[in-house]
């Protein structure tokens, strides 16, 4: 498992994850505080609070395409 923080401050960006996040077999989740939602659910990626940052976790040894593609996102 590898970790990222990201920020999503735009409709735009969520859209933009979700689009990346999806491109991948493996698991990835998104987890702010407590909460836990799967990084391929538009809506999971909605119900977080956009304001703080957010920690990527990608459940894969062979991460290296999907964090060179969120590069944009980053916090």
């Amino acid at each position: 498992m590898r970790t990222i923080d990201i920020a999503l401050h735009s409709a735009e960006n969520i859209s933009t994850l979700v689009n990346i996040t999806n491109r991948f077999p493996f698991t990835i989740q998104l987890r702010q505080g407590r909460y836990v939602v799967d990084g391929k659910s538009i809506l999971g990626v909605c119900s977080l609070e956009h304001s703080k940052p957010i920690v990527l976790e990608a459940y894969s040894d062979h991460t290296d395409e999907l964090f060179d593609a969120l590069q944009p996102l980053l916090y």
